[in-house]
């Protein structure tokens, strides 16, 4: 009721749709967000795929307050009584996002308010692969090896007693100083400048105030964004002095990429890849994760081909020259399935065990391809650069 006795009328939030609306999503409820009505079931299940970013956003919100315990002290576990699967912990508060300058050209979902890719969204399920033209490919090289500099500062960042928040600062100064976007800042309300996972997070982990511990080991995933183009790799880490079986699963996960990598020509199939993936991870003891695949870059953050790691999988498309898309296989030293932590973002092993990932983003040429993600003083990992 409004203040003069008089009903108020709302209107339905779906995008183009002026109904009254006097449904209102559950969930949104639950969390106390404000609004969220509907005309129907079907304008809510048609919004869904963005509505449902409102609950993410409030739920980072949520965490980012700093609960206290009864004593006063204060709590950096943002879900008390959530069952964990290993022993790795959250350290809470997380910092704001950091600022960007404005003369430092952002993709298209920097300022919106729940992070959407709206170029993204307008081609979601096609399976279309695009060929990229000779001046696309030059935008692409840059970027790539803006990519690899960063990656490179924060690799000299890793060491017992560095928290992963640090970590992001190096990272997202070394961004602006490359006149580059930090792509995962505000992407889908993704809260950091680049992805820290440890131990047992498979992918997307949330720098945080935790300092790595001697034994840990660390995937720092970068992706910038330069001149209209994004650019993506990660690298795999170890922290001090790290137990045989990890860097035996390490090892493994670089060796999975690159037996890829030398598969990748015209004419090759998509889902040839996780084939020779999942042979190797398996040859030596590993499991592949099905959750998150390898993906077409360029102007697109994520876009076709889907390019899955394991065996027997279903992508759709076949190797041209002009093709560009990550490979990025994620291997565990225990069974391949995931959960996510509440933050809605944090992909750790279903059992708890360690996780390891390497990513490069590839050129598919006339005769092969080239790795855009190269390193500029040689072409290996820095453990294993004897194996190429």
């Amino acid at each position: 009721m409004a203040s003069d006795g008089e009903v108020v009328r709302r209107v339905c939030e779906t995008d183009g749709c002026d109904k009254e609306a006097r449904l209102q999503c559950p969930i949104c409820i639950k969390l106390g967000i404000q609004g969220s009505f509907f005309c129907s079931q079907e304008c809510f299940k048609g919004s869904w795929s963005t509505h449902k970013l409102l609950h993410k956003k409030a739920k980072n919100e949520k965490s980012k307050e700093s609960p206290k315990s009864e004593k006063g002290e204060m709590n950096t576990d943002p879900w008390p009584g959530y069952r964990y699967t290993g022993k790795l912990r959250p350290h809470y508060p997380l910092t704001s996002m950091r600022a960007v300058p404005s003369y430092i050209q952002g993709p298209d979902y920097a300022d919106h308010p729940l992070g959407v890719s709206e170029s993204e969204q307008s081609l979601k399920g096609t399976s279309q692969i695009k060929i990229l033209p000779p001046e696309d490919i030059e935008a692409m090289r840059v970027v790539c090896r803006l990519a690899r500099e960063v990656l490179d500062v924060a690799s000299m960042m890793v060491r017992p007693g560095v928290t992963t928040e640090e970590i992001d600062h190096a990272v997202h100064m070394a961004c602006l100083a490359r006149n580059c976007y930090p792509s995962p800042l505000n992407y889908y309300n993704f809260p950091k400048s680049c992805c820290t996972s440890v131990n047992e997070v498979i992918c997307h982990g949330i720098p945080d105030a935790r300092p790595l511990q001697d034994g840990d080991i660390v995937n720092i995933d970068i992706t910038v964004y330069h001149n209209g183009f994004h650019g993506d790799l990660n690298e795999t880490f170890f922290v001090g002095e790290v137990d045989e079986g990890s860097k035996r699963l390490v090892q493994t996960t670089y060796e999975c990429l690159m037996q890829a990598i030398d598969a990748v020509k015209p004419g090759v199939r998509y889902r040839e890849l996780g084939n020779i993936i999942q042979k190797h991870a398996h040859a030596n003891g590993f499991s592949v994760v099905r959750s998150y695949c390898g993906h077409g870059i360029h102007r697109l953050f994520h876009t076709a081909p889907n390019v899955p790691h394991y065996a027997k999988n279903k992508a759709v498309g076949v190797m041209k020259p002009g093709h560009v898309f990550t490979i990025e296989p994620m291997i565990c030293d225990g069974a391949w399935h995931d959960e996510t932590w509440p933050d809605s973002w944090t992909a750790v092993t279903k059992d708890g065990k360690r996780s390891a990932q390497f990513e490069h983003t590839l050129l598919v040429t006339e005769t092969g391809c080239e790795i855009l993600t190269r390193r500029l003083e040689d072409n290996g990992h820095p453990y294993f650069a004897s194996q190429l």
